[in-house]
């Protein structure tokens, strides 16, 4: 069986309930199961606006999923200039720089730029997008949905993963991919 990891309690507040309006005033909703499919099918994350400094929430998701036991790799076009690692890991420029496949893209960024992480997490064919706590963007959302992505927003992983009693990515799973 796969060892549990604690989750550390967060170090921002976290929105309980996670839901924006969609274009024609339909509301976005998060369900239980979407949010299962992906962290339990994904293994390999690719975590846009990473930070190397430690009080940045980004930072810390990025060091609770390695120790969950998921591959996440830092994208960082600044940080890649410089051939800096984070946690041990590869920093890349942009996702089309990452070799191999992408199950999920965790974006930590404002609402308005999420949109172009979104579409470049179509062109390389991510499985799925998350728009962390804060980050809500209808339109890309439903771009996300139109090409065939599951998509999470305005939700934190650190936060679903205990709550949906989820250690890790399913050990089991042959849909996910491992690089690098």
């Amino acid at each position: 069986t796969k060892a549990q990891h604690k989750i550390p309690e967060m170090l921002w507040r976290i929105a309980t309930a996670a839901f924006a309006t969609m274009p024609g005033g339909a509301p976005f909703r998060n369900t239980d199961e979407t949010l299962r499919r992906i962290l339990t099918k994904s293994r390999t994350i690719a975590l846009v606006g990473a930070s190397k400094k430690p009080e940045r929430p980004a930072n810390y998701v990025m060091k609770t999923l390695l120790d969950c036991g998921y591959q996440v790799i830092p994208v960082n076009p600044a940080m890649a200039k410089n051939d800096d690692t984070l946690h041990g890991q590869k920093v890349y420029g942009s996702l089309a720089d990452i070799p191999g496949r992408i199950d999920m893209v965790d974006i930590f960024r404002n609402s308005n730029d999420a949109g172009g992480v979104v579409d470049e997490a179509i062109a390389v064919g991510a499985e799925s997008v998350w728009l962390q706590v804060g980050v809500v963007n209808e339109e890309a959302a439903q771009r996300a949905l139109d090409a065939g992505l599951d998509v999470a927003m305005n939700v934190c992983p650190l936060q679903e993963l205990p709550r949906l009693d989820i250690s890790g990515p399913d050990a089991d799973d042959t849909g996910g991919s491992s690089n690098l």
